[in-house]
């Protein structure tokens, strides 16, 4: 038998990505004793590491331009104050990131902050963590929350990779940063990315808000996952017979893309992107450019087919719901943070991109990664006290364990939050057929499901998979209208009366309720 990994913390972050690495410098910042556990390796996985990341990067004075500018976009659902704290945080700290990342200058010899090579920066975020005295343990995915008699949170358990050994970590706080998830739809830097951290959070006790608004595309090279998209702000677009289409690039891109992609194959050039952009391309977006030179396509002269693929809550909103300046959820102990948290306060009902979304991680781990850590220099591990496990599906069935179909369920996922005509373009009919074939196989593997070691992560990750998948389903279905990013095709306009966040909670039963509409005053 396999001996198991016992350990005790002050703060436990779960998730090695960009917000994992902040939320552990800042706890570590603390004085707090710090274990951060990642599913990969911290400083490779996750989508950062794959991709260009820009930040919402604004002097001050022109701090409350951005914010209006934000707030008129976020369609009655973002906070200014909120938008004024990202703000503040990002520029007071991508500067004290120099010391292990190498920051571009201008033509003027100027440092510039705001845009990062992702590669690089997951690196430096790694060694800044690990020199702010943060314990990686990587290749360590957890399954479930562990919570004491009074609800708190009382640590995790999980299992290492490598030898397959469950471990067990007692913390004062958790802050759960395991990112969004894609809805499986193979994006890159998305693997890991599975809603993980949505399932361990609701188990726990917290709820969900912005959930309907988790249908982000972003066109990429036919036969490739490389969703970068910067490039595309300058496309054309034709058709099969190589007929040009009246596509306006901007904001709104997406469904008319979707709509042509629906009749028949879809093609782009690039030739109209400025030279100045193509030339510092392979260092800002590295990765867009390696799919086109191993295809032997030049991406700025010859026209190349393309998709659209779903980035789910990845560059979506929906996460679980922040219940304080903190970043603390409904549960008491249990912090969240980057695309494991709804960023509805700072990006309203459409998407941070990547600039505000990069902010947000950067933020946001560090508000919950320093509350953790005050929280476990008042309350301490209670290593003595009783913890009790909060997972469910996939570890303990409530029939007969056999054998249930964790590929198919994956599959079905994919099926109905990636394609066009289901999440693009959405009728509640739709909808309501989507949720009950994902509410049977949800179901399934709560009667049936259980599995050890790797079969048995993979097995959560199905589950997390279409919880997630119900939550975003429900969300859409009791939001009837269109907004932002979420389109109701027999809703088409803005109801007035669903000017206010959503919240969703449940697991065998999805409860949804919007929260009161704020009032004028508040948003002013």
């Amino acid at each position: 038998m396999i001996a198991s990994l016992s350990l005790a913390t002050d703060v436990l972050v779960i998730g090695g990505g960009l917000a994992g690495a902040w939320a552990a410098v800042a706890a570590a910042r603390e004085g707090a004793d710090v274990v951060l556990v990642d599913k990969g390796h911290c400083g490779t996985s996750g989508v950062t590491a794959t991709a260009g990341p820009g930040h919402w990067w604004a002097p001050p004075d022109r701090r409350e331009a951005a914010v209006t500018d934000r707030l008129k976009r976020s369609l009655g659902l973002g906070d200014p104050d909120w938008m004024r704290r990202i703000l503040d945080l990002t520029w007071s700290s991508l500067p004290g990131l120099a010391d292990y990342y190498a920051f571009s200058t201008d033509d003027r010899g100027e440092v510039q902050y705001r845009a990062l090579r992702g590669p690089e920066y997951m690196r430096a975020m790694r060694a800044y963590a690990v020199a702010a005295g943060a314990r990686i343990l990587d290749h360590h995915p957890a399954l479930q929350l562990l919570r004491h008699g009074d609800g708190s949170i009382a640590g995790a358990s999980g299992i290492a990779l490598r030898g397959e050994r469950p471990w067990t970590i007692r913390a004062g706080a958790v802050v759960l940063a395991a990112g969004g998830t894609a809805f499986a739809s193979r994006l890159l830097g998305s693997a890991t990315n599975t809603g993980d951290g949505l399932l361990m959070g609701v188990e726990a006790g917290a709820d969900l808000s912005g959930m309907e608004f988790t249908n982000y595309y972003t066109p990429a090279l036919a036969g490739t996952n490389m969703a970068r998209s910067m490039a595309y702000s300058f496309a054309r677009w034709f058709d099969a017979d190589d007929r040009e289409l009246d596509i306006p690039n901007g904001p709104e891109v997406t469904p008319h893309l979707a709509r042509a992609l629906l009749k028949g194959p879809l093609f782009c050039r690039l030739d109209r992107v400025p030279a100045d952009i193509r030339a510092v391309m392979p260092q800002v977006q590295p990765n867009f450019v390696l799919p086109f030179a191993r295809l032997g396509i030049d991406a700025y002269g010859e026209r190349f087919e393309v998709v659209l693929h779903a980035e789910g809550t990845v560059r979506g909103i929906g996460g679980l719901r922040v219940d304080d300046n903190d970043c603390q959820t409904a549960v008491p102990g249990l912090y969240v943070a980057g695309d494991n948290a709804s960023r509805e306060l700072v990006t309203g009902a459409i998407s941070g991109g990547g600039a505000v979304n990069s902010s947000w991680a950067l933020s946001s781990g560090q508000w919950a990664g320093a509350a953790a850590a005050r929280r476990a220099r008042s309350t301490g591990a209670r290593e003595t006290d009783l913890a009790i496990a909060t997972g469910q599906t996939g570890l303990a069935p409530r029939r007969g364990v056999r054998v249930v179909d964790t590929a198919g369920a994956v599959q079905a996922v994919r099926e109905e939050l990636n394609a066009y005509d289901k999440n693009i373009f959405r009728q509640g009919e739709a909808l309501a057929a989507s949720m009950v074939r994902l509410d049977e196989i949800w179901k399934e593997l709560a009667d049936h499901g259980r599995a050890e070691g790797r079969a048995g992560l993979r097995l959560r990750e199905a589950a997390a998979l279409v919880a997630a998948g119900r939550w975003s389903k429900a969300a859409a279905l009791s939001r009837r209208e269109s907004r932002g990013m979420h389109r109701r095709e027999d809703a088409p306009g803005l109801d007035p009366r669903l000017s206010s966040r959503q919240r969703a909670q449940g697991l065998d039963r999805v409860v949804t309720r919007f929260e009161p509409a704020p009032t004028q005053a508040e948003v002013a």
